[in-house]
């Protein structure tokens, strides 16, 4: 299969903490990978380097053939993002949002339709200050659908849902990714990681411990079930890297 994402010996390190330790990674086009670890693990540093945010020590970051540093304007009409937390405009409307969003691609997707989607067509007037947590969720990954990416970058995509908005969810994203949409996303939660993800990483102290298939992930464990493999894996992070 054609590769979309491939990273190669990344690193990168803040004083004396090791962000990043050569972190190697090759995603498919049409896979879900998932990128997983303890607060503090490195998978935010990893992000922001593959999507050239942030500027590695050393290694290489291919997305699409191309160097997201060096062409991230074209990079971005190809690629989604969506983080944790957002700020907007205050008073802002959800309509108004996603048109200011669209109108910043050539061939963005149709955001109503993305809206009914993710179950927020009722919401096009209202101020995104006055949604819930879960709806601003939501929102946030509609967003990021708006490019009509072929890669999509999903930040705890999850958090803040309850459990049939998260199925709700996972069905639309394995929907896209039947579609062809390849996706990279950070999780805490096992049993999204299950559902969604072909290959998972997992990291700490910014090294890859685990890097393959889930059942590969649990066979090599003492145990049965991903959440007490990863448990296992990751064991408990030290207080200094929490903010990495």
């Amino acid at each position: 299969m054609k590769t979309a994402i491939e990273v190669k010996k990344l690193c990168k390190s803040y004083s004396n903490i090791k962000a990043a330790q050569n972190i190697d990674i090759s995603i498919c086009f049409g896979e879900v990978f998932g990128l997983l670890g303890a607060n503090g693990a490195g998978k935010s540093t990893t992000v922001e380097c593959i999507l050239g945010t942030k500027k590695q020590d050393s290694g290489t970051v291919s997305i699409l053939g191309m160097n997201p540093q060096q062409e991230r304007k074209r990079l971005f009409e190809k690629v989604g993002v969506q983080f944790q937390e957002a700020n907007y405009q205050d008073k802002i409307r959800v309509a108004e949002l996603c048109k200011v969003t669209a109108s910043l691609y050539r061939n963005a997707a149709d955001y109503i339709g993305l809206l009914e989607q993710f179950g927020l067509s009722d919401k096009l007037k209202s101020p995104v200050s006055e949604l819930s947590g879960g709806q601003k969720q939501r929102l946030f990954i509609v967003l990021s659908l708006i490019p009509n990416p072929e890669i999509v970058f999903l930040d705890e995509l999850t958090t803040g849902l309850d459990a049939r908005a998260r199925r709700d969810v996972w069905r639309s994203l394995l929907d896209l990714k039947q579609k062809g949409l390849t996706i990279l996303l950070t999780s805490h939660f096992m049993d999204e990681v299950e559902v969604l993800c072909d290959k998972i990483m997992i990291l700490k102290k910014g090294e890859a411990i685990f890097y393959g298939t889930i059942q590969d992930a649990v066979a090599a464990s003492p145990y049965e079930k991903l959440e007490e493999a990863y448990l296992w894996y990751t064991d408990e992070e030290e207080k200094e890297y929490e903010s990495i």
